[in-house]
């Protein structure tokens, strides 16, 4: 019996990539859990957080549809939120000058307050969660996330391409066992 080759530098790197979005999966449902229970009691749930972190760091107030692309969220997702979040007092809908049926989204005073505690929640969690661990570590492994997200982004292309012909081979291959 034959052992297999060692593995190509290319199988390992495919490997490594899907341990890794395994990984980032875990942690992203982690992160949200975790986020959840540290803002729950200031009528904020992570989702509601997200939005208003993308509303504080806008130079402007956004329309819905700005707010989700900077987030990567679909428009409809924040749309839910920031309606949700309106009808709590935590966000107000402003006129846009250049859209009359997008209005920008603004953060209410109470809104700002709600973000302003979770901000310094998360300060004091994550003191907690870096303890130990080289700042050097932490920013290569946020580096090495935007580069994927970067040629994510770029290769959408390349995904729809890959899609279809993958669907083509598995609809020939059903024909043939249909009619083998």
């Amino acid at each position: 019996m034959e052992s297999d080759p060692s593995p190509t530098p290319q199988d390992r790197a495919r490997h490594a990539l899907s341990g890794l979005v395994v990984a980032v999966f875990r942690l992203n449902g982690d992160l949200l859990a975790a986020g959840d229970l540290l803002v729950q009691d200031l009528g904020l749930t992570s989702a509601r957080w997200q939005v208003l972190g993308a509303i504080a760091l806008a130079p402007a107030p956004l329309p819905v549809a700005h707010i989700a692309r900077n987030m990567g969220l679909a428009r409809q997702s924040v749309q839910r939120v920031v309606d949700d979040m309106r009808a709590d007092g935590l966000v107000r809908l402003e006129p846009n000058p250049h859209h009359r049926r997008a209005p920008l989204v603004a953060m209410t005073p109470r809104g700002a307050d709600a973000y302003r505690q979770a901000m310094a929640r998360n300060d004091l969690w994550s003191d907690g969660l870096t303890e130990g661990l080289a700042p050097e570590a932490i920013e290569a492994a946020g580096t090495l996330l935007q580069a994927l997200q970067q040629r994510i982004g770029a290769s959408h292309g390349a995904i729809a391409s890959i899609a279809a012909t993958s669907g083509q081979e598995t609809r020939h291959e059903t024909r043939q066992e249909t009619h083998g």
